[in-house]
């Protein structure tokens, strides 16, 4: 298989020279596939391409090819040191001067006439070289459209006019360009957030060493204040140390050994040394970036709707510019100069600048947004999605709940003593992963009771779980479990119900002729729970449905505090699964919340799988198609406002680009569609677009 490589790019301003500088790459015979995300400013090539090939297949539009692991330092160039910018001011000089003459001399002055014709040649000198060679090619883009006018206009002698197009067509360029560059900064402030290099201890040596340069175990020196530089262990000291960056927890953590600390976050006071565990590409960071850039290059529906729309839109464009000009004439005996003007003016006025840009900057923006506040969408199609949703379904342990369930209750049996009853459990839950049988071993642990020894356990899936000791078969699980192996009798079965009206999780130990007692484990709410729930119904969820795998009673009992529209109780994990699908068909638009890792099967099968504590496992980052980066769940809605917003957005901007040149089109039956109205409305529809797009960079995140 060939070799695949990603580079950076510096200078990719505008989709239609994205979409040509990738054309021309594909024309590099030793090519097979080219991927550009115009978002992020990167392309990935397959097949063989020096640097110098991509730069020569992007020389139309001066753009930089760079390997992807060198950090661009962006200086922030001043608008006046632009060379499209000082070009385009000399231009407004010469027009400026070119109408001084136009009012003293009239229009036909050879001094007028060669003012305005150097303000166009100035201004247009990089359009006009672009547009002659799309011309040729019949690749009928703005520039192309916009050179056809211009020389059109110099032709039935409208001069002025001409000049004042090139140059209002520079600034439309310059404002595009601004707002992708103002929509990526979000991604480069991530980018910036980890430092290059670290103090990396050797051999009893303090080295300064670029972080491409720092090995898994090396052990790393970081100083209060500074930004801790690669994901590791602390194994000395302890510190507050800020995540803001990668969670978008404001409040600082603290850290002590043994702890786990990632690249870009801040240590506020005290001295570490940690253990690097990650290289620099694997960091928690790194995996960021590189999944919200991945997203920032997937295409939403609406963006691959304007994609699809524009690509007829710009032929018939044309057409009803051809229309325009050679139809009046031909049939009705009308001025050629004339009508042939308002076809030019027909072309300017069709660009279909505002219209491409209108979707791609509010996606870039708005995904960009998310990440800094610690939410990572995967996809405008994920950010669409959550636009769009009614219904809501949360799984119970760790996301409604702290996801740290406590025993509060050991209740023997049958003449069984406590530590009995303690001990047997201990040793079975032992060989067990599931967050009820962590309390309980924790539980036995503190309390010193004794561990036997085991045999042929078995874990029940959903259930609970069974092994044998001392040559005796024991179980331990819910209720419903126990009752497949004998029936529990009446009398504990009401101290079963009690302690579950209680919102208490029960599971019965005994064999298969005796019950040998009662374990009950409650899992404490999060105190934003209820909030967030109440919060959700009031922007419009419709409904709100919590999934877990406890009885009927525990269940309801915790639905009542949080005000949860439904409760499905006792469910396993295909079952979970039954009810999404159910709730897709009933609501339409559904996410499921959990944590990325038991949920899975849910999380797929949902409109959009939520995924919480997103820093903290690989597994939440990859299953989920929202990942809440802290184990944060006030960070829900912000998400759900923030989709909805940027849809609103999306909608009004394709209104806006349409709507504004369809008025400028109607201009043309009575005649009024000046070249200056033309290139206004083109310039107008693109500056509103992107200053609306841009309203998303300051969506900000409220705590419930």
């Amino acid at each position: 298989m060939s070799e695949t490589k990603t580079y950076r790019l510096e200078g990719l301003s505008c989709t239609n020279c994205a979409a040509k500088f990738e054309k021309n790459i594909r024309n590099i015979v030793t090519v097979e596939d080219v991927q550009l995300n115009f978002g992020a400013s990167k392309i990935t090539i397959q097949g063989e391409a020096s640097i110098e090939q991509l730069e020569k297949a992007g020389a139309f539009d001066d753009i930089k090819v760079l390997p992807e692991n060198v950090r661009i330092n962006k200086t922030k160039e001043p608008f006046w040191k632009k060379k499209a910018n000082i070009t385009a001011l000399i231009s407004l000089v010469f027009v400026f001067l070119g109408y001084i003459f136009y009012f003293n001399y009239g229009e036909n002055h050879v001094v007028t006439i060669g003012l305005f014709l150097a303000a166009i040649i100035i201004g247009g000198y990089q359009m006009f070289i672009e547009g002659f060679k799309n011309l040729f090619k019949l690749d009928f883009n703005m520039k192309t459209l916009m050179t056809i006018a211009v020389i059109g206009a110099a032709i039935i002698g409208e001069w002025a006019e001409g000049a004042v197009v090139v140059f209002l067509f520079a600034v439309s360029e310059a404002l595009e360009d601004y707002s992708i560059d103002k929509a990526r900064e979000s991604i480069r402030s991530l980018m910036d957030i980890a430092p290059n290099t670290a103090l990396i201890k050797r051999a009893d040596q303090e080295i300064e060493m670029k972080v491409e340069d720092i090995q898994i175990g090396d052990i790393m020196l970081v100083k209060p204040g500074q930004r801790i530089a690669m994901d590791g262990e602390v194994i000395k000291g302890e510190s507050y140390i800020s995540e803001a960056a990668i969670t978008g927890e404001s409040l600082p953590i603290f850290k002590s050994i043994g702890q786990d600390v990632f690249a870009g976050s801040i240590n506020e006071e005290g001295f570490l040394e940690v253990k690097v565990t990650k290289h620099v590409e694997d960091t928690t960071i790194a995996k960021i970036i590189h999944l919200v850039e991945e997203a920032q290059a997937e295409k939403a529906p609406s963006q691959k709707f304007v994609d699809r729309f524009a690509k007829y839109y710009t032929p018939a464009i044309m057409l009803i510019a051809l229309f325009v000009a050679i139809v009046p004439p031909l049939l009705f005996s009308a001025d050629w100069s004339t009508w042939v003007y308002s076809g030019l003016a027909v072309l300017v006025v069709g660009c279909p600048c505002a219209l491409v840009i209108s979707t791609p900057v509010a996606i870039v923006t708005a995904i960009g947004n998310a990440a800094r506040h610690g939410v990572l969408i995967k996809g405008g199609v994920h950010l669409e999605e959550a636009g769009h949703l009614r219904a809501v379904a949360f799984d119970k342990t760790g996301t409604l709940t702290e996801g740290t369930p406590r025993v509060t209750d050991v209740i023997p049996l049958n003449d069984t003593d406590e530590q009995d009853v303690l001990s047997i459990a201990h040793t079975i839950e032992s060989y067990s992963e599931h967050p009820l049988a962590t309390a309980i071993v924790h539980y036995a642990k503190e309390a010193q009771v004794p561990k036997y020894k085991a045999e042929a356990f078995q874990s029940i899936t959903g259930k609970g779980a069974k092994a044998t000791i001392e040559h005796t078969e024991y179980y331990i699980g819910s209720p419903a479990f126990f009752n497949t192996e004998q029936t529990i009798p009446e009398t504990i079965q009401e101290t079963i119900n009690a302690l579950q009206r209680d919102g208490k999780t029960v599971m019965v130990l005994g064999t298969k002729t005796k019950t040998l007692g009662l374990i009950a484990v409650a899992d404490r709410l999060r105190k934003e729970s209820r909030d967030i729930i109440d919060t959700l119904h009031q922007i419009g969820i419709e409904k709100t449905i919590m999934l877990t795998g406890d009885n009927e009673n525990t269940g309801h009992a915790i639905g009542r505090e949080l005000g949860i529209s439904e409760v499905k109780a006792e469910l396993l994990p295909d079952e979970k699964l039954e009810v999404i699908k159910n709730l897709k068909q009933q609501y339409g638009k559904t996410a499921m919340v959990g944590d990325g890792i038991n949920d899975a099967p849910a999380l797929a099968g949902s409109s959009v799988g939520i995924a919480m504590g997103g820093a903290g496992t690989d597994a939440a980052l990859e299953t989920a198609d929202i990942a809440l980066m802290g184990d944060d769940l006030t960070k829900l809605p912000y998400t759900v406002a923030l989709s909805r917003k940027t849809l609103s957005i999306i909608k009004q901007n394709i209104s806006f680009a349409l709507g504004l040149k369809l008025l400028a089109l109607l201009f043309v039956i009575p005649g009024w569609l000046t070249l200056w109205i033309a290139i206004f409305a083109d310039m107008g529809a693109t500056l509103i677009v992107t200053l609306n797009s841009l309203r998303l960079i300051r969506s900000k995140y409220e705590s419930a």
